[in-house]
């Protein structure tokens, strides 16, 4: 049988994976990967101000990726800066400045690198906790707002023609996912937490005839890179997070292959089909 810290690392990743897959399909139609670097970069601020204020670092995680929201939607409509240039500035001020107060708290120090890279076999029975509760809330108004945030990625103006509530669907996603990113900063870590949002909803993009199936194919694959890349740190003593990021690599990969061997197939088939003599 698996040892309980396995147990729970399992149940923890796939719990995350479940989460990412849905949202992270909204991440790539939307484009959206640097906003989630830039959130993502904002909880290590988070860890840091939590221990400092003495509250709970979720809590302090949370707090910090929702006011990075509301901060980046206030000034998407400035004209001063590109939207990329101003993500840049806020990502790895938000970083610079969690790594600088975490230098100055003593006990975080040899901690630094799971919160850089995760470290999902120090997953506890508080943490699944965190993590199933938090993302059944996810999940549940990512239900609620399925169709109209699908509606603004589809086309804007049509969807507030249509009645939408478009700045009301936006705040709401933004929060979405400076929630996943907080639960998911113990299993994959700051620095690759993005990554678990965009390679399977990627590789899932190729497989998918519907939203809904990319929807699901991306939370089954997430699921199978958290298995295989935690078993394969095991085996090879490798770091978990990267290990697990790797294991995703490598199912897009072979996603990339199937389905351009899928495609080349067809046309040598419809070039056969197009020489043969008319009977």
């Amino acid at each position: 049988m698996f040892d309980d810290f396995l147990v729970r690392a399992l149940l923890g990743g796939i719990g995350v994976a479940a989460i990412a897959g849905p949202l992270g399909c909204f991440v790539v139609w939307r484009r959206m990967a640097y906003f989630g670097d830039s959130l993502a970069h904002s909880a290590l601020l988070g860890v840091a101000l939590g221990v400092v204020l003495g509250i709970d670092l979720n809590i302090g995680i949370i707090a910090t990726c929702v006011a990075l929201a509301v901060v980046l939607l206030l000034l998407q409509n400035q004209r001063g800066l590109a939207t990329d240039t101003l993500l840049g500035i806020m990502a790895h001020g938000a970083l610079s400045l969690g790594l600088v107060t975490m230098s100055f708290v003593e006990a975080l120090r040899l901690d630094l690198m799971s919160y850089l890279f995760g470290d999902i076999l120090a997953v506890t029975e508080r943490d699944l906790i965190w993590i199933y509760a938090g993302g059944a809330a996810v999940l549940a108004l990512l239900a609620l707002i399925w169709r109209p945030l699908l509606a603004l990625t589809v086309h804007e103006e049509l969807a507030r023609a249509e009645g939408v509530r478009v700045g009301l669907v936006r705040v709401l996603f933004m929060l979405l996912i400076a929630l996943t990113i907080a639960l998911a900063m113990k299993i994959i870590g700051v620095l690759l937490i993005t990554s678990l949002l965009i390679i399977p909803a990627a590789t899932a993009r190729r497989f998918a005839r519907t939203p809904e199936q990319m929807a699901g194919l991306g939370a089954l694959i997430g699921a199978l890179a958290v298995v295989a890349g935690l078993f394969a740190s095991l085996e090879w003593d490798t770091p978990s997070g990267p290990s697990v990021v790797v294991a995703a690599l490598a199912l897009f990969l072979v996603g990339v292959a199937a389905t351009g061997l899928v495609a080349a197939l067809r046309a040598g088939r419809r070039r056969v089909d197009s020489a043969a003599p008319e009977r």
